[in-house]
């Protein structure tokens, strides 16, 4: 029998940073609302992410810039909030990046953003940027969101999802957060994934955040925060296999410290693997299908911090809006 109620609220499957972001919104706008997921938001995809607000370059482009700029005022925000995780860090982007005029659209969303001096941008690297971003501690970030629903009324509960429909029973409002697990449930094929590694050090005393915008499989970013620095990094499309590559980090850690020689006394401390959840355009929509509406928030590739509160805001929307 079904214990469908219009008055349960709504139930959110993943908790990941969309998931958990999804459901704030839910619950600070009064909106009852539970969190079910196979893991514990410590243990997602998300927990490994570098993290940074920067620009993306998703479809769809419009709601993409809209995605973005909602998601950098609630950061800005948020790096006034002790304990979230959050900071608005000095970074230096490099790479072989158009100039003036040629800057694409996304640019104009990043604060303070100025060319760098050629004897500030490390060799091997053409042209450099300097700006001020928002740097997430996952972790620490993760634990605040945690918080933060639970203020609001908001339940996690431990429990695997083996389809929406089973979902539906239990409420008549289904939010469908799952990233790459949106390839079964939704039988959306269209779901790859990207693997990436990243190699944690103890933080030598770094403030500035560096990262390299290329389309290469292999690039350099390291990410510092407090305790540690998240290096990386590796794209691989449609590779499932998690499991780190000890090549791959001998590479990053190679090249990072040829960009920052401070890191070369720094220790490391964990090799950590994702799976990106990428598909040729971000989903945020609803379906009605047998009175139940299914709100859809995933496939934002590695963007998923980048777009999380903007996408989560639009997905509140559509919850929230008249039947």
């Amino acid at each position: 029998m079904s214990t469908r109620d219009s008055a349960a609220g709504t139930v959110v499957v993943g908790a990941g940073v969309s998931g958990l972001t999804t459901a704030i919104c839910l619950a600070e706008a009064g909106w009852p609302v539970r969190v079910w997921a196979a893991e514990p938001p410590l243990q997602t995809t998300s927990i490994v992410a570098g993290a940074l607000w920067g620009p993306a370059f998703e479809q769809p482009a419009d709601e993409t810039m809209r995605w973005m700029a909602q998601s950098l005022r609630d950061f800005q925000q948020l790096a006034n909030v002790p304990d979230s995780g959050v900071r608005l860090a000095p970074a230096l982007a490099v790479g072989d990046m158009p100039v003036g005029d040629e800057l694409p659209p996304q640019a104009g969303l990043i604060p303070e953003l100025r060319p760098c001096a050629a004897a500030d941008v490390p060799a091997g690297f053409a042209r450099g940027f300097r700006a001020t971003m928002p740097l997430i501690d996952m972790p620490q970030y993760l634990d605040y969101l945690i918080r933060r629903l639970a203020a609001a009324g908001g339940q996690i509960e431990i429990r695997r999802v083996e389809s929406l429909t089973d979902v539906a029973e239990h409420s008549a409002v289904v939010v469908n957060c799952t990233g790459l697990g949106a390839r079964e449930l939704t039988d959306d094929d269209t779901m790859l994934p990207v693997f990436g590694q990243h190699v944690v050090l103890t933080n030598p005393g770094l403030n500035e955040l560096f990262v390299e915008l290329t389309h290469a499989q292999e690039f350099t970013c390291y990410f510092p925060h407090p305790k540690r620095i998240v290096c990386g990094g590796i794209r691989v499309p449609g590779r499932w296999d998690r499991s780190p590559d000890p090549d791959v980090s001998e590479r990053i850690l190679q090249r990072c410290r040829t960009v920052e020689p401070r890191l070369w006394d720094a220790e490391v401390i964990d090799i950590v693997t994702g799976l990106r959840p990428d598909r040729p355009s971000v989903r945020v929509e609803a379906q009605l299908l047998d009175s139940v509406r299914y709100v859809h928030n995933y496939g934002h590739g590695s963007n998923g911090v980048t777009l999380s509160w903007g996408c989560a805001r639009q997905a509140a929307k559509l919850v929230l809006a008249p039947r």
